[in-house]
């Protein structure tokens, strides 16, 4: 997991964006946080999180990632206090309700990742409109993992593989990987942490294995374009060796 130091942070503020990961995933972490450390109430941390979400798509847009991955709601976040819960399926509504039109012009494609079952029927209805209605784009792929979990999401394809019958001998990592919620997408380049938390906390435990990890002391809600810009300049500084040796990679060159 990349750690960004004082002098990696300093050096990356006005650093040219460099090569741009296909695919960014990140963990928005710290809202309560941000909101303690003002004096103010946790449900106004997590207003100014969505908030900010709306300049990360377009700082992503603008800077030509092409997929964004976001770890909304994870399905351990049911246990958080019932009034807590509310809050956040009552957010990610209004979301829907204020900012659809927006996204759907900037060509923001919405996909869901994760499970509705538990979800009330009315926001479920919801995401399902958003996704459909911007189907067509193709500017950027938003994915919004809501009820989620990593491990759930493994669990659930190995049960549709069983139920459509497929043979032992043809299950593969590829056939797998068609099954997950993010069948058909490539895998995360880059997998950000705000808040300076060093877990993965069940997110894309399947899609992460090759991934490079960012984690910045940063809150969310003040994790801002330039914040994304060091992600993507220290991301520049790895070597993506997916299991190769030194040699191999000199070869490739």
């Amino acid at each position: 997991m990349i750690v960004p130091t004082q002098t990696m942070q300093a050096n990356s503020t006005n650093s040219p964006i460099g090569e741009v990961p296909k695919h960014v995933a990140i963990i928005m972490d710290g809202n309560g946080r941000w909101a303690k450390s003002r004096g103010l109430p946790r449900a106004e941390g997590h207003r100014q999180g969505t908030e900010n979400l709306r300049h990360i798509i377009r700082a992503c847009v603008e800077f030509g990632v092409e997929i964004l991955t976001i770890y909304a709601f994870s399905t351990e976040n049911w246990r958080r206090p019932p009034l807590e819960v509310r809050l956040l399926m009552t957010i990610l509504e209004t979301v829907i309700d204020r900012e659809l039109k927006e996204l759907d012009e900037n060509g923001v494609q919405i996909r869901h990742l994760g499970r509705l079952d538990q979800i009330a029927p009315i926001l479920q209805k919801k995401i399902k409109y958003a996704c459909d209605f911007t189907n067509h784009n193709s500017r950027l792929i938003l994915n919004v993992a809501f009820n989620y979990g990593g491990r759930d999401e493994i669990v659930q394809a190995v049960r549709r593989i069983v139920r459509e019958g497929i043979p032992e001998d043809q299950i593969t990592e590829d056939l797998l990987n068609r099954y997950l919620y993010t069948g058909g997408l490539p895998d995360p380049d880059l997998i950000i942490r705000t808040s300076g938390e060093l877990r993965v906390s069940n997110f894309l435990i399947w899609q992460g294995a090759y991934s490079e990890y960012y984690a910045t002391p940063t809150y969310w809600p003040d994790f801002d374009k330039n914040e994304l810009r060091k992600a993507i300049a220290e991301y520049n500084q790895r070597t993506r060796r997916f299991g190769k040796t030194d040699e191999q990679l000199d070869k490739e060159d």
